[in-house]
């Protein structure tokens, strides 16, 4: 009967890797999507996308994390890959150049918790046109044993 009721609560999702809303920010310049899990297990592989879909002209595109979300986390992939990549004012930065109004832009990282995570992170996604910021969110993550 354990057993049992430790299935239907991982097929259910409250331990970890149901399918949740994407979270989104919209300013008068772009609206910014990131779909990602924020109930994770321990160890747990998992994909997250970051949409961007300006209003206007983007000169320069630029995707800023804060450290403290991605910290015990490995990174495999980011795809598109950065034209350049910095750490500046507090924040991993991505530069990825010009994207032109109503031409969605698209990031794909595959992450995984590491064993030394526990209880969970929260940090800040953001992105800029150069210096000037256009649109940002807080994220959390719940990091189950």
């Amino acid at each position: 009967m354990l057993l049992g009721a430790l299935l239907v609560l991982a097929l259910l999702g409250p331990l970890g890797g149901k399918a949740e809303d994407p979270l989104l920010a919209t300013s008068e310049a772009a609206d910014l999507l990131v779909d990602t899990p924020r109930t994770l297990r321990n160890g747990m592989f998992f994909e997250t996308r970051i949409v961007v879909e300006p209003k206007r002209d983007i000169g320069r595109l630029v995707l800023a994390v804060s450290p403290e979300l991605w910290r015990h986390q490995t990174q495999n992939t980011m795809v598109p890959a950065a034209s350049e990549e910095t750490f500046e004012n507090g924040d991993f930065r991505f530069d990825y150049g010009p994207v032109p109004a109503g031409q969605r832009f698209e990031v794909k990282l595959d992450l995984q918790i590491n064993p030394d995570l526990l209880g969970g992170t929260r940090g800040r996604v953001a992105i800029f046109d150069g210096e000037a910021e256009l649109a940002s969110m807080p994220v959390d993550v719940k990091v189950l044993p």
